[in-house]
């Protein structure tokens, strides 16, 4: 917050201390000043608004609003203290009342622009479209600027953007937004080239292609400047739009031959070829071929068009790809014609032999050339290697040694071979001794290629860091085909990598996905929050945290990766609407409707829902009935059975399941296919997840009431519709949990490097989900007795009895999943079991849900026993029988503490063991290790022991404070 830049008023120079202490975060300070001045000068309305600046800062939310609402009401006019509520209003999210504090200033002071425009500005922050087109047209009328007419223009769009109704955005909001602005352009009014987009764009979104097109090639289309090409990519667009293919071609002929380097051109110029061929169009005899120029309108002109280039680009200064990466999607297009021989293009092979005696030194070689590879017959794959290795400078010191480059040019074209290798599969049909002896030759390569980085800074990567990524990837087949050592020597491999480049992202991310694999979850919080991930990150690939913090027991790194991602997400509301407001100002009328859409992406995001459920229940595992009771807990995160705000319908997956480099062959590679399923199952958990949460949320707002339940009083305050609400739940968890059974039949693997699964499986075959949901069905039935009363009841009781044994049962059973050694240290080889891990993670949970069940048993059963024994008291009779139902809770409560303790116990053996191992003194067998490697080794060994070790005692924890509240359970 700036203080004011003129000091002549004599009240800014007394606010201004105010201002500093503020600027400062000295809120206390500002505070006292604040207080200071208001003794002497009570009427200083900005002073007040400072000081609730300070109470809001300090989180005396209340107070400040009182404050801030005193001033509000006396409508302030002063910029000052209109300033300070906008500043204050936005840091209490409530950007509405910005709104009406300016809409009073601009009945007080009609003809201010100032007000005026922070007036439109306040609606813009909130979206009133509606009113915004007013204010801009008010404003207009006080002072007839151009950029304040157009913002109403651009009002009436976002109106049609946002109208339910497609009907009546092109019937209404955009004829009439066309109409204001052919009203300028007939009085010859407009002035900026956002005007003219603007116009553009209306045209473009009512279908008027043929309008929009005279207007970029007309007079009005000579001010789009801000952009290279601006008009040219326009005009294409509306003769794609329109089918003009002439055009089209012409066009993009005439913009190849200024820069035959221009790929997007190419492609269009191809399409339009094509589609003037299947039309049979033939130019016109004396008049010219279209609007743009010359057309090509055969394959031959086609090829000889992309030969011309090629011999140009030979001349040029600079060698340029696109000509001859054309010639080969020229290729590929006449092959799908099934017309490629008869005209002479030239063999594939032969072609990308060459692009790569031109360019394999770059390191877009690669790419480029891994869109082509379909052209080559799998046959000649290994030919085709050799022919491109053969060209590479290599030179070998001794016979046997490996011949090594001896500049970066050599190492960065060797390196494309090797990508290519991969890439067309020569690695996977490799056997296992072929595939140790690549990875150790790539290692050596790697190692040899240091010496060409020795002078890259931190900051840099080194130039041969893909020699390791791909030895690792190698590793990785081997570790799939069951060689259990190579996942350790991946992550040595990696670590090593990481140890020379630290700021490889790719090393990171690999290590991430391969210790979470492993189960070892501590080592990959520092390795994610070094990656340094920026704004939408948080959401592409947010995921990579937060699918295994919670699931692999550490509790406190889960809420935090939780909080991490949610502050983006709720950033992002405030955000996108400052930019909105910065575009209007600006007139970059064309991203106003993108930062919308981002916004909306964003609220509908997988991750963003995922998250915020996941953070909800991780903070009822850590807080409730612990800290705070299980209602409070529900209360401060305004939980509702009744509520689902998850959309749907409209969830998006915003993850980025690429970001990890592959050079797999396609039929390995993530597919289409894989995305898809891997939404479906990400969707049916979240539904899993969120149903459990909310049924969870339900459980206060059934404690017993004195009244009873049958009566029509009852039924009036809604009680039994609260039951209600948890049954419909409880039928859609059910049907939640059979779809999930059904998707995993398919048993669907994905790729290594693919998106991670869900915690799914694990939930069912463990048989967690079958005590969570007989736990919430025992509710119903308590519940049942509650309104019942306990005469006439044995039925119930019976049933309550019997639920008690068979959950005792399941989580003895669930118990019995989590037996068994964290690390096995087996032939020398050491093979940890993560699964173990995460059953106890869901055995933790499910023990908290069952004491959350237990202690509304208590609440209904307590009050039931002191009557009777209230009863008893006043008939003096000890012969009263007691129902059955009791001695059924206290033995189910006396075997879930004995369970509980027999599970801290287990926890603690793990402990002592995982204590007592000594990796360090493990050697491991395989021939693998080098002996530089050792130490990376035992680095990889002690993060993953360390891991378990914190897994295991923030478990173990845990537990404790849940047996402390079942040892309250005593009715």
């Amino acid at each position: 917050m700036a203080a004011r830049g003129h000091v002549q008023d004599p009240n800014d120079r007394r606010l201004r201390p105010i201002y500093d202490y503020l600027d400062n975060g000295n809120n206390k300070m500002a505070i006292q000043q604040a207080d200071k001045l208001l003794k002497k000068h009570k009427d200083l309305h900005c002073a007040k608004v400072l000081k609730a600046i300070g109470l809001q800062r300090t989180g005396k939310q209340d107070e400040a609003y009182a404050l801030a609402q005193e001033v509000a009401a006396l409508e302030p006019t002063d910029d000052n203290s209109l300033q300070a509520l906008t500043i204050l209003y936005r840091e209490m999210h409530r950007p509405e009342l910005v709104t009406k504090l300016y809409e009073a200033a601009v009945k007080k002071v009609p003809n201010s622009e100032e007000y005026h425009s922070h007036l439109f500005m306040a609606y813009a922050r909130v979206g009133e479209y509606k009113k915004m087109q007013q204010a801009g047209m008010a404003l207009y009328k006080i002072v007839p600027k151009n950029p304040y007419y157009f913002w109403s223009v651009m009002s009436l769009i976002m109106q049609s953007i946002s109208a339910q109704d497609e009907n009546l955005s092109k019937t209404m909001f955009l004829p009439l937004a066309e109409r204001m602005v052919e009203k300028m352009v007939k009085e010859d009014k407009i002035e900026a080239e956002a005007e003219v987009e603007l116009y553009y764009m209306i045209l473009e979104r009512l279908e008027k292609y043929k309008e929009a097109l005279d207007v970029v090639r007309g007079k009005l289309g000579e001010k789009l400047t801000s952009e290279l090409q601006s008009r040219e990519n326009k005009c294409m667009a509306m003769y794609k739009k329109l089918h003009r293919w002439p055009e089209c071609n012409a066009l993009a002929r005439r913009l190849l031959l200024k820069n035959s380097d221009d790929w997007q051109f190419y492609i269009t110029y191809f399409d339009s070829v094509f589609q003037l061929i299947d039309e049979s169009w033939t130019p016109p005899a004396e008049e010219e071929h279209s609007l743009e120029g010359e057309v090509h309108c055969s394959i031959e002109q086609a090829v000889s068009f992309i030969e011309e280039r090629i011999s140009e680009e030979s001349k040029s200064s600079r060698p340029l790809r696109g000509p001859y990466l054309a010639k080969l999607e020229l290729i590929r297009r006449l092959r799908r014609r099934g017309c490629n021989d008869e005209y002479k293009l030239g063999d594939p092979e032969e072609l990308m032999f060459q692009y790569f005696k031109k360019f394999g030194d770059k390191p877009c070689c690669f790419t480029d050339l891994k869109v082509f590879v379909d052209l080559l017959p799998p046959s000649q794959y290994t030919k085709f290697i050799r022919q491109l290795l053969d060209v590479i400078p290599l030179a070998a010191a001794a016979e046997n040694e490996v011949a090594l480059p001896g500049d970066i040019k050599a190492l960065q074209q060797h390196l494309c071979v090797v990508q290519l290798s991969r890439l067309l599969g020569i690695y996977h049909a490799m056997e296992k001794k072929q595939k140790l002896a690549v990875v150790r030759e790539l290692m050596l390569r790697y190692r040899h290629g240091l010496e060409f980085g020795k002078s890259c800074l931190k900051t840099e990567l080194q130039f041969s860091d893909y020699y390791c990524l791909l030895a690792v990837h190698l590793l990785l087949d081997l570790w799939l085909e069951g060689e259990e050592a190579a996942v350790w020597q991946c992550l040595t491999l990696l670590e090593e990598g990481l140890s020379h480049s630290p700021s490889n992202a790719q090393f990171k991310l690999l290590l991430i996905r391969i210790y979470c694999r492993l189960g070892a979850f501590e080592p990959v919080s520092e390795l994610y929050s070094s990656l340094d991930a920026k704004h939408i990150q948080h959401d592409t690939i947010g995921y990579l945290l937060t699918r295994y913090a919670g699931s692999l027991g550490h509790y406190a790194a889960a809420s935090q990766s939780c909080n991490f991602a949610l502050r983006f997400f709720h950033s992002n509301q405030k955000d996108t609407s400052e930019y909105i407001i910065q575009a209007y100002k600006y007139g970059a009328f064309e991203k106003i409707p993108e930062f919308i859409a981002f916004r909306n992406r964003l609220n509908s995001s997988l991750h963003f829902a995922q998250v915020r459920t996941e953070r909800m229940l991780l903070d009822l595992l850590l807080e409730a009935n612990i800290s705070t009771s299980l209602e409070e807990s529900i209360k401060s995160m305004s939980l509702s059975p009744e509520e689902d705000d998850i959309p749907w319908k409209d969830l998006r997956d915003n993850r980025d399941l690429t970001v990890l480099f592959s050079w797999d062959p396609k039929d390995r590679d993530i597919s289409e296919e894989h995305r898809k399923l891997s939404l479906e199952e990400e969707t049916l958990w979240l539904r899993i997840r969120s149903l459990t949460l909310r049924l969870v949320s339900g459980l206060p707002t059934l404690g017993h009431t004195i009244q009873p339940k049958n009566s029509e009083k009852t039924a009036e305050n809604g009680v039994s519709s609260k039951i209600d609400t948890i049954r419909a739940l409880l039928q859609q968890l059910e049907a939640a949990v059979d779809s999930g059974k059904k998707f995993l039949e398919q048993k669907i693997q994905y790729p290594v490097l693919g998106p991670p699964p869900t915690r799914m499986a694990g939930f069912f075959s463990n048989g967690s989900c079958q005590c969570q949901t007989s736990l919430f069905y025992l509710v119903s039935d308590i519940y049942e007795l509650d309104t019942n009363g306990l005469e006439d009841s044995a039925e119930i009781q019976e049933r309550i009895g019997n639920s008690f044994k068979s959950l005792v049962e399941r989580l003895t059973d669930l118990f019995n999943k989590c037996k068994g050694d964290l690390i096995e240290v087996r032939d020398g080889t050491l093979k940890t079991h993560p699964n173990l891990l995460e059953n106890l993670v869901f055995f933790v949970e499910t023990i908290s849900i069952a004491l959350w069940v237990s202690s509304y048993c208590d609440s209904v059963l307590r009050p039931f026993k002191s009557n009777l024994q209230k009863k008893k008291k006043k008939k003096k009779e000890s012969s009263v029988a007691m129902p059955p139902v009791f001695t059924h809770f206290l033995d189910y409560v006396t075997e879930l503490q004995t369970l509980t303790s027999n599970v801290i116990d287990h926890i603690k053996g793990l402990e002592i063991i995982l204590t007592a191992l000594k990796l360090e003194e493990l050697s491991l067998k395989d021939t693998l290790l080098l002996q530089e490697e050792k130490k990376f080794t035992k680095t990889v060994q002690g993060k993953v022991q360390s891991s378990y070790h914190h897994s295991v005692q923030e478990i173990g924890e845990l537990l404790k404070k849940r047996l402390d509240t079942i040892k309250k359970l005593k009715i």
